[in-house]
């Protein structure tokens, strides 16, 4: 299957930390249809060989065992070339069109590394270069507009240029394996299905935390922030995997058809609850595993008195006949105590205790994300002590079922890039999302947007190294449960 590639931003870091990493790695691995070109497309006046030698030395700085050597990358590097363009030129897309004639392919797919601001621009000039043709797929990186009104002016633009089955709106997060484990678990198991409801389950909570702050990123983070960045797309797509019904078959829009129904089932804002449910904060500075770091709004291209959340918690539900009640918690930030992304489903008491369980302790099902990745089922067993206690022990002790997928299916494991990627390239829209989904989500995050705007006080400071303000704390408490770590 001959494809032509094309990386626009193709000299961005984007492109040499996760795109080509991963690209790499399908070629290693064998699974990258033969007969492919790759082709950057960036402002710097480059040959190709100055590109491949620019993405040789950006290799340097991949982690160890998936580092190509030298043999590896020349193998590599003959996919490899580059095309100088200004993306607001129109001349420039000739010779991207020149480049693209020099062979016949049977797909052409353009990725768009760059800024969102760009998309529109980018897409019309395709269409007017006559580069929009049947065998042209459209790839479109996060994030797709800042509101609601901007991501419906992009897709919009996209979509008078190209049809929905050629546009693949990427997040990573559903290309991870533990995502795709939490779609087998689910769909293809019958151990969990009958309890995977509100009469069994007493909360769900989804965290996303990171050890780092903004690092280089603070100009872009200040427009930004851990709402637009991290829940509008990766913690509702998770939201939307743990709660939605089965789909009749798993074709793209069978799936999609029901995350969508989840999105517009989510209980909509009030007053009352975006002042109790909706909790932003922002990391002071502090102290992470012995080293002192700054606040963010000491971090280089932060405004000083910024008042950008790197910290969300919410609460929610889902208003149908599965969830109703369930509180579903989200939450994420920077410069947490620890980086780890995790979902974990509470179960309800038994309703008639006949043993002693230890306080606090519930049955729990927690589906790790990273850094590790794998399951565990929380239980309680009858603990023998090592004198004298017979069958009148009543007492529970907490155990664990620990599934480990990397040691139980090797550490060679297909990454999130690499398998959306190589989804592309076959033409699979199963892990990337709908236009009506991505505005749903908008839809329902907007108002919470409008309330922070409105609001005097700002977000709440928590020291770097923590795990968020105590008003976190103090929201699930209200519903009489706590966060994983807490209890």
């Amino acid at each position: 299957m001959a494809f032509d590639l094309v990386f626009f931003g193709g000299t961005g870091d984007l492109v040499w930390r996760k795109l080509m990493p991963a690209l790499f790695q399908a070629y290693r691995h064998g699974t990258l249809p033969e007969g492919g070109r790759i082709i950057g497309v960036g402002r710097d006046d480059l040959s190709d060989q100055q590109y491949r030698d620019n993405i040789q030395a950006k290799f340097a700085q991949v982690d160890g065992d998936k580092r190509p050597n030298d043999e590896e990358f020349a193998r590599f590097a003959a996919l490899l070339c580059y095309v100088r363009m200004d993306l607001s030129k129109p001349e420039d897309y000739a010779g991207l069109k020149a480049r693209l004639a020099e062979r016949q392919t049977d797909s052409v797919v353009m990725y768009l590394s760059t800024a969102p601001s760009l998309f529109t621009t980018v897409c019309e000039q395709l269409a007017a270069s006559g580069l929009n043709t049947a065998k042209t797929r459209i790839v479109l990186e996060k994030p797709l507009g800042h509101d609601l009104a901007s991501n419906r002016a992009i897709n919009a633009a996209v979509g008078k240029v190209f049809k929905e089955q050629q546009i693949f709106r990427i997040d990573h997060y559903l290309g991870k394996p533990s995502v795709q484990n939490l779609f087998a678990l689910r769909f293809g198991n019958a151990l969990f299905e009958p309890l995977w409801r509100r009469e069994h389950i007493a909360n769900i909570q989804i965290t996303m935390s990171e050890e780092l702050g903004v690092e280089k990123r603070g100009g872009f983070y200040e427009g930004t922030g851990a709402l637009r960045d991290m829940v509008q797309n990766h913690a509702l797509q998770l939201l939307c995997a743990i709660a939605m019904e089965p789909p009749i078959n798993a074709h793209a829009d069978a799936i999609r058809d029901e995350k969508l129904k989840v999105l517009r089932a989510l209980k909509r804002w009030t007053p009352e609850t975006l002042s109790q449910h909706a909790i932003r904060g922002q990391y002071a500075a502090g102290n992470v595993f012995g080293q002192a770091v700054p606040g963010y709004r000491d971090e280089q291209g932060v405004n000083p008195a910024s008042t950008t959340e790197t910290f969300v918690a919410l609460r929610t539900e889902i208003a149908n006949w599965r969830w109703a009640g369930v509180p579903f918690y989200i939450r994420t930030g920077k410069r947490m105590a620890a980086r780890e992304a995790h979902i974990e489903i509470n179960f309800r008491n038994i309703p008639h205790q006949i043993f002693q369980s230890p306080a606090g302790q519930v049955n729990k099902l927690v589906i790790h994300l990273q850094p590790k990745d794998g399951l565990e089922l929380h239980l309680f067993a009858q603990g023998q002590s090592k004198r004298g206690a017979g069958s009148g022990n009543q007492t529970l002790t907490p155990v664990h079922l620990d599934l480990d997928f990397d040691s139980r299916f090797g550490s060679e494991r297909v990454g999130a890039y690499e398998r959306l990627l190589l989804d592309v390239l076959d033409g699979r829209l199963n892990l990337f999302v709908r236009s009506d989904e991505q505005e749903e989500a908008w839809r329902w995050v907007e108002p919470i947007l409008q309330h922070w705007a409105a609001d005097p006080v700002g977000p709440r400071p928590y020291a770097a190294g923590t795990w968020g303000p105590s008003a976190s704390s103090a929201m699930i408490a209200r519903d009489g449960f706590c966060w994983g770590e807490e209890s």
